[in-house]
């Protein structure tokens, strides 16, 4: 405890190292934390934020060197570290804010320990531990990244918001208030460590199971915090109070790849070293008990009784007894010289064998990163190894086929050099037939027949000539394709070493068939020779012929030619005229539909301006008609899409598209402005939704007409797009709808009848037991409580009377009323006629029934004891407002001028007046029988009164509080009341002054005497087309 008192102290100084050691060592001893808790829930933590960051701070070093019990310990007290940072964070404190943010860390450092057991609170496991509670599991393994995550968040949190406190030059570092902020900073650098080491394992084997894109945000939450918890241990390297206290490790310039397997062997784990250092002065403790008397083997000295008690006589010398302690002194003090040198020499043994384990550490992630570069680099040979022995055998068996084809190739080209020179004697040969044709052509001319035998001829000489040609051709072809298909054979062999010879065997024998076949051919080109020169000189005289008739028949041509271009030239004016005309058409039809189109879009920007014109929101229009006009606007849509589609398909055509854009305009304009006006009667959530719909609407119709008025966007204008919100403006005016009966309106007057029959019953009912209770309490009470129960139960008798009076008066005027209005009609056909003030009628009738069957239960349970007087109060209001709602339905349609009229007002006064009797009998019944304590605080001490103040102050709070969510709850009640049953007022121009026939939101109650239910009619304004009440009759 002293340790505890000296290390947490309201000094903004550091905590000193030997009071956390031995707060350290005591939870060692007793095997846990119970006594630093017992003795730290005493400490005044609100008072001082110094007091509260020494405590986090001694809290901290206890977790991380303390006994693994210590973490179950802290885990009890959780609520009080959150209290005490909620506390701090919420006051303007520079500490305050550092407590705050301390209380967060050390809350996540105990949730995560104890999740994770495997992970001791000084967070030192091997890398064999981490692989085991990380395990196989994917998903685990993800989970635990994030958590470290958050972890190394809240570390580097703390050590930002110390930063952002100090100046980091480094004379603050040697200040006391800095070093008082900076201390904790060395739990923070240790943690960080060891989760940085550890996040870079799990990422590696993150990016080994799943997919690169999966882990973004993983990589990019690593990479944020890598920066800054290098700027952070950068920062705490440069200040001169680290340097003392602990050795901070170096991070990379750049965070590790984990895109890249490899990058693991480069990692390296940070270590962070804590310099051991002289150990301060201590207190004297007593290392050997010297009460226990002399040490072993010494003789015990006995001394008298009086010189034991009151010591040796005065002038005496020392005793023995003295001699003896001053030796133990001595001895004791020779002991603790030595044992605080062998302590010197153990730290300085310690601090070398650290350091010698950190180089060998770093050593064996060297050792460990050359071998993971030289199975990479091996494995890197081997592939190359194997690349290069395919590549060389893929050479050796290209070489092998580029020495055969060479070889064939060479043999190939002896062949064709031989084909070659037979080819050239050949040409040769044919040259010299053709000499001798020309002269066979010159000895022709002389030996011409008559004229009559050239023109037989001829055409049997150009047939013949042709025949010859084309057997001369086609053998030459011939020649051409085995002198081909001989190239190919060669080809085709030259790839075959083994069939060399065969080849040239065959090469030879086709050669000499070759030799044969042109010598033949020679011979042929004689014969044919010699008769092409005969025909020769016929072709020409016919060719005289033939040149005389093509003349004769291009002047023909020329004729016809010049009058078909003269025909064209007609026809091209025609199509150019039919062209003009053709575009004329559609820019006229373009410009009708402009003009629609602008007309279309000055309608529609109208009907937007109007929702914003302050003189709009004396309009007012019906759910009714608002659905009617969505509904026509919604068909305008469709047959705007057809004209669209249609125009599209024959731009010649534009009347459809401008039929459906008028009636579209017109329709989508209705729809806007009595969009806005029925949202003026409309309550504040589904009116903003229908203005919003309305302004939307009108937007994509603008838009709509923007694009049909510019020829390049016509194709692109989409008329569906409006169909979205008129359909929202249609939903709307479908829920805005007031709900019908569920009677029929054949069945409203007898309803009427039966509902005021059945309300003057329940009030004779209620009077009746109103007096049986009366008799009852006489009976069974006396004194005070029967005079308060009298009271009561007179008032509310007082009550139903008036009631009663004003049914009967609302029953005569209703009478009246159907009398004078219904003229030849019946009664039901009246009520028919007049269905919503029937309705609101038969609304009203019920509310009062229920109501006093309500009062009357209430005071039952008041008068046996069992019930609160605050609910005769809330139910004689119920009946005051009820009472309002049935005078309001029954002079909507009265005469003002009637007796009756008056008559009923009258009566809607006395029952005013007769609920306020009750609800003052009442309260004055509930302060005579309620017992008042006198409040006597004289034998009360100073601390129990603040106790009590303090007590009574929290009970008011909890009560403001409770009155607080009561009255929201109430509130949503008369929402969702107001939602399903609606609420009705009276008509604004006839009665302005007069109260609305029933409460805004009232909540719904059970049908008792089938209260009605109202429906929707948030305006509280009477329909204008009849002035009649709409309601829902819930059975």
């Amino acid at each position: 405890a002293i340790s505890i008192s000296k290390a947490i102290n309201s000094q903004e100084a550091p905590v000193k190292e030997k009071h956390a050691r031995r707060i350290i060592l005591g939870t060692h001893h007793e095997k846990g934390a119970f006594t630093f808790w017992s003795y730290a829930i005493g400490l005044p933590l609100p008072s001082s934020s110094i007091l509260s960051w020494k405590f986090c701070h001694v809290l901290h070093k206890v977790l991380r060197d303390g006994h693994a019990n210590v973490l179950h310990d802290c885990q009890r007290y959780r609520s009080n570290i959150r209290e005490i940072g909620d506390l701090w964070g919420h006051l303007h404190d520079r500490y305050g804010q550092l407590v705050n943010v301390y209380t967060k860390l050390l809350l996540t450092k105990i949730s995560f320990h104890l999740k994770h057991p495997q992970f001791p609170a000084g967070l030192e496991v091997t890398d064999e531990v981490l692989e085991k509670a990380a395990g196989t599991d994917v998903n685990n393994i993800f989970q635990l990244t994030v958590e470290m995550f958050d972890y190394m968040d809240c570390e580097l949190k703390l050590s930002e918001s110390v930063f952002r406190q100090l100046n980091t030059a480094i004379a603050v570092s040697q200040m006391a208030s800095g070093q008082c902020r900076l201390a904790p900073l060395i739990q923070v650098i240790q943690d960080c460590s060891h989760l940085y080491h550890y996040t870079v394992k799990l990422l590696f084997k993150l990016h080994s199971c799943l997919p690169a894109d999966t882990l973004q945000g993983h990589r990019d939450r690593f990479h944020e915090q890598f920066h800054s918890l290098r700027n952070f241990f950068r920062r705490a390297s440069d200040m001169i109070y680290f340097k003392r206290l602990i050795q901070i490790p170096r991070l990379p310039e750049s965070p590790p790849n984990f895109l890249r397997a490899s990058a693991l062997a480069e990692h390296i784990k940070p270590v962070v070293v804590i310099p051991e250092e002289t150990p301060e002065d201590e207190e004297p403790e007593n290392l050997i008990e010297i009460s226990t008397g002399p040490p072993t083997g010494e003789p015990v000295v006995t001394a008298d009784l009086f010189d034991q008690t009151f010591g040796p006589p005065n002038g005496s010398l020392k005793d023995d007894r003295d001699l003896q302690i001053e030796s133990l002194k001595s001895e004791v003090e020779q002991l603790r010289t030595e044992l605080e040198k062998i302590k010197l020499e153990a730290q300085r043994y310690v601090a070398q064998l650290r350091g010698q384990v950190n180089a060998l550490e770093a050593e064996l992630e060297e050792q460990r990163k050359q071998k993971q570069k030289a199975l990479v680099d091996n494995e890197q040979l081997r592939h190359e190894l194997a690349q290069l022995r395919a590549v060389q055998e893929e050479g050796a068996r290209s070489q092998g086929l580029r020495e055969e084809a060479e070889r064939k190739a060479s043999a190939t080209e002896a062949r064709y050099s031989r084909l070659k020179e037979k080819h050239g004697e050949l040409v040769k040969a044919h040259a010299e037939l053709l000499r001798k044709n020309a002269d066979t052509a010159k000895q022709l001319t002389v030996t011409q027949q008559s004229q009559e035998e050239v023109a037989r001829v001829k055409e049997q000489l150009a047939f013949q000539m042709e025949q010859v040609k084309r057997e001369s051709e086609m053998k030459l072809e011939e020649q051409s394709d085995q002198l081909e298909k001989l190239k190919t054979e060669l080809e085709a062999k030259a790839f075959e070493l083994a069939h060399t010879q065969e080849a040239l065997s065959r090469t030879e024998q086709s050669g000499s068939e070759l030799s044969s076949r042109l010598d033949a051919l020679s011979s042929e080109k004689d014969a044919l020779g010699s008769a092409v020169r005969q025909r020769e000189a016929e072709l020409r005289a016919a060719q005289h012929l033939a040149q005389e008739k093509e003349a004769a028949l291009s002047q023909e041509q020329q004729r016809s030619s010049q009058e078909r271009a003269e025909l064209q030239g007609r026809l091209a004016q025609k199509e150019s005229e039919e062209q003009g005309l053709r575009q004329r058409l559609l820019d006229e039809q373009f410009v009708v539909l402009r003009c629609a189109a602008v007309e279309a879009r000055r309608i529609l920007q109208d009907a937007v301006s109007t929702l914003d014109d302050p003189l709009h929101l004396r309009c007012t229009s019906s759910p009714a008609f608002l659905v009617s006009r969505a509904q026509t606007a919604l068909d305008a849509v469709s047959s705007l899409e057809q004209g669209h589609s249609q125009y599209l398909a024959s731009p010649a055509d534009a009347s459809a598209l401008v039929a459906a854009l008028t009636r579209f305009s017109h329709a989508a304009a209705d729809t806007i402005v009595n969009g806005g006006a029925t949202s003026h009667l409309a309550p504040t959530d589904p009116a903003d939704r229908l203005m919003d719909a309305c302004r939307e609407c009108g937007t994509r119709s603008l838009e709509l007409m923007g694009h049909l008025h510019e020829r390049q966007a016509l194709a692109q204008a989409q008329p569906g797009l409006v169909r979205s919100p008129l359909q929202a403006i249609l939903q709307l005016g479908q829920e805005l709808k007031p709900k019908s009966l569920d009677v029929r309106q054949e069945e409203l007057g007898a309803v009427v009848d039966k509902e005021m029959a059945a309300t003057s019953a329940a009030i004779e009912d209620a009077v009746q037991r109103i007096e049986d209770m009366m008799n009852q309490a006489r009976h069974e009470s006396s004194g005070l409580k029967l005079e308060v129960n009298e009271r009561i139960l007179n008032s509310c008798t007082d009550l139903m009377k008036a009631i009663r009076l004003l049914v009967m008066t609302s029953t005569s005027l209703q009478k009246e009323i159907v009398e004078s209005g219904r003229g030849a009609a019946t009664q039901q056909e009246f009520y028919a006629k007049n269905s919503r003030w029937t309705e609101g009628l038969i609304s009203a009738s019920k509310a009062v029934g229920w109501g006093a069957s309500q009062l009357v239960e209430s005071a039952d349970r008041v008068v046996l004891h069992t019930g609160k007087y605050e609910e005769l109060i809330v139910c004689s209001h119920e009946i005051a407002a009820s009472t309002a709602q049935l005078v309001a339905a029954s002079k909507v349609k009265a005469d003002k001028r009637s007796p009756c009229l008056g008559r009923l007002q009258e009566c809607s006064r006395a029952v005013n007046e007769r609920a306020a009797g009750v609800v003052a009998s009442t309260k004055s019944g509930q302060e005579q029988v309620e017992d008042r304590d006198t409040m006597d605080f004289s034998g009360l001490s100073l601390i129990k009164l603040k106790k009590q103040e303090m007590e009574t102050q929290v009970h008011v709070l909890e009560l403001e509080k409770t009155l607080e969510v009561e009255r929201v709850r109430l509130g949503e009640l008369r929402k969702q009341h107001y939602a399903l049953a609606g609420a009705v007022g009276p008509p604004s121009e006839e009665e302005p002054s007069q109260p609305t026939a029933a409460p805004r939101g009232a909540s719904r109650k059970p049908p008792l005497a089938q209260k009605p239910s109202v429906a929707p009619r948030q305006d509280q304004q009477l329909d204008g087309k009849d002035g009649l009440y709409p309601v829902q009759l819930v059975n």
